[in-house]
């Protein structure tokens, strides 16, 4: 046992001997590398005249005099783009060396054998150096001087001057290209064997100026992209806008590109859909226009139901197109996708059901043809020409000049009246009535009522006026005139010119038209006809005093 105590006391005090030994062996080999760098000249850190601190050692690979270049490097560049001395220094200590940073920009790096020879911590002598940049920074900003500015706002404004002149001379270019564009477009268009004339959309727009608008757009964007850090790179407080810009959207531009990239072979897939219901749009309405000019022309399909097929069909083609491109749609498979489209087919469903009655009422209108564009008609109450219908409503100017609009569902619950479908060929019947006493012979009545229809101008010289004898009331005949026009517009002034016609006849023959309430009992008032017009118009009493007079 004693002997293996002492065993382990000689081994224990050769380990402990061994470490002595070897701490005394590293002191003085770090005394010598210090008395080495004491004697060893420093390379100085010169910025603007001012000497800021020494650098005594290598740093890796570099020697001082390069890490004094690059440091000093660094300080002026980050001078020239100063306005201020802002406190976003940075140090970071590492194990044996430190880090000097400016808002992320690196500086320089301060090793312990570069504060050696100071006799101080590397975290003192560091924040020491600090200061010292941030001391001969702050004088660097104040020496600068006005001609610096004004060099720099001449440049900035000769810069916007520039820019100004680009975007004239893109402008001028441009328009004599759209000129140039115009005419050549108006000459394939002329040119029958020119398939541009086909594929060309129709209308008052050019094709080709269209192109040459996005073109001139996109021309524009990319000379501010280009231009704008040129523009910018003058005042040193305006440096960095540009490129915070571009950080703020070339994130999104990035993403957006990278699904656009993705999305290219469904956009092909889409694309190919979409022109092939376009150029079945393009025949159906080739086919129309023919239809309505009557050079085609089909059995039974009448001209005016070419323009409401044509657009029902169109329907029909782009909603086939929608279902076969949905699945194509980016984020189609999403359920925020899903559930905005049942949301919008709910909501359209429920806040559209007069909007769809009406539209079956329109369709149902159509190929019905109870009337046409321009037809004289009645429908309710209202009176008057039908100036426009299309799907959802039927306007009617009435005969004050107003415009009544009046939805097809009400159209199809009332009955409809159409004055013009038979005056062409046929004409329409007119009818007033007149009341007279049974002491007029109806024959006189009747001449009289054919004199003033005959009187009356725009009638019907084909189909004679008639006349009913409607009925025979206690004090009175009612007489009824027909007579028969095609000139349906001019009801309202053919009815006021005949009924003007028949008091004028009745008033030259000396027969009274009695109202219902009028009482034909005589106690010598006189007679209701003007005396001017009826010779003898004095009443009895004065008749017997004229005769006893001998007054005529």
């Amino acid at each position: 046992m004693k002997k293996q105590l002492l065993l382990i006391v000689f081994f224990f005090s050769f380990f402990c001997i061994g470490i002595i030994a070897q701490n005394t062996d590293t002191v003085n080999i770090v005394t010598e590398n210090i008395s080495t760098l004491s004697e060893q000249e420093p390379v100085y850190i010169i910025f603007q005249g001012d000497t800021l601190f020494p650098l005594y050692a290598h740093f890796g690979p570099f020697t001082p005099e390069e890490r004094a270049g690059v440091i000093t490097d660094h300080l002026n560049s980050l001078a020239n783009e100063l306005t201020t001395v802002e406190d976003s220094f940075s140090i970071v200590d590492k194990f044996n060396y430190s880090l000097v940073f400016y808002k992320g920009f690196s500086l320089m790096s301060i090793s312990d054998e570069d504060v050696a020879p100071l006799g101080i911590p590397r975290t003192q002598a560091v924040k020491a150096y600090v200061e010292s940049i941030k001391t001969s920074f702050k004088k660097h900003i104040e020496h600068k001087s006005a001609k610096d500015w004004l060099i720099n706002i001449g440049l900035t404004i000769l810069t916007l001057f520039g820019l100004v002149i680009i975007f004239y001379l893109v402008n001028r270019l441009f328009k004599w290209l759209n000129h140039r564009l115009s005419q050549y477009e108006k000459n394939l268009k002329r040119k029958r064997t020119s398939l541009f004339r086909y594929l060309a959309p129709k209308g008052p727009d050019s094709f080709f100026i269209f192109l040459s608008s996005i073109v001139k757009y996109a021309l524009i964007i990319l000379i501010l992209v280009l231009y704008l850090p040129l523009l910018f790179s003058f005042m040193p407080w305006t440096k960095g806008i540009v490129e915070q810009f571009y950080g703020y959207i070339a994130d999104p531009v990035k993403f957006v590109l990278y699904g656009i990239w993705n999305f290219l072979p469904n956009l092909f897939f889409i694309i190919i859909i979409l022109l092939i219901a376009r150029y079945f749009v393009r025949i159906l309405s080739y086919a129309s226009g023919e239809i309505e000019k009557e050079k085609l022309k089909i059995k039974g399909f009448h001209k005016d139901w070419a323009k409401p097929t044509t657009n029902i069909l169109k329907v029909i083609i782009y909603a086939f197109a929608l279902v076969f491109i949905f699945p194509y749609l980016p984020g189609s498979d999403s359920p925020a996708f899903q559930g905005v489209s049942i949301f919008l087919g709910v909501l359209f469903s429920l806040g559209s059901t007069s909007a769809i009655a009406n539209l079956v009422a329109g369709i149902v209108i159509t190929y019905m043809r109870p009337f046409m564009i321009g037809d004289r008609v009645k429908i309710g109450t209202t009176i008057g020409t039908v100036v426009e219908k299309s799907m959802l409503v039927t306007k009617i100017r009435t005969l004050k000049n107003e415009v009544v609009t009046i939805p097809n569902a009400q159209i199809i619950n009332t009955h409809l009246l159409n004055y013009s479908n038979n005056a062409k060929e046929l004409g329409i019947i007119l009818y007033t009535s007149v009341t007279i006493g049974y002491d007029v012979p109806w024959q006189t009545v009747n001449d009289l009522l054919l004199k003033a229809a005959k009187k009356t101008k725009s009638l019907s010289r084909d189909n004679k006026p008639f006349i009913l004898h409607k009925s025979l009331n206690d004090f009175y005949v009612e007489y009824e005139l027909n007579v028969y026009t095609r000139q349906v517009n001019k009801m309202t002034l053919l009815y006021s010119e005949l009924n003007k016609n028949i008091l004028e006849s009745f008033n030259e023959a000396g027969v009274e038209i009695l109202s219902p309430h009028y009482n034909a009992l005589r106690d010598g008032n006189p007679s209701t006809i003007h005396s001017e017009e009826i010779p003898d118009a004095k009443n009895p009493v004065e008749k017997v005093i004229d005769k006893v007079t001998g007054k005529k």
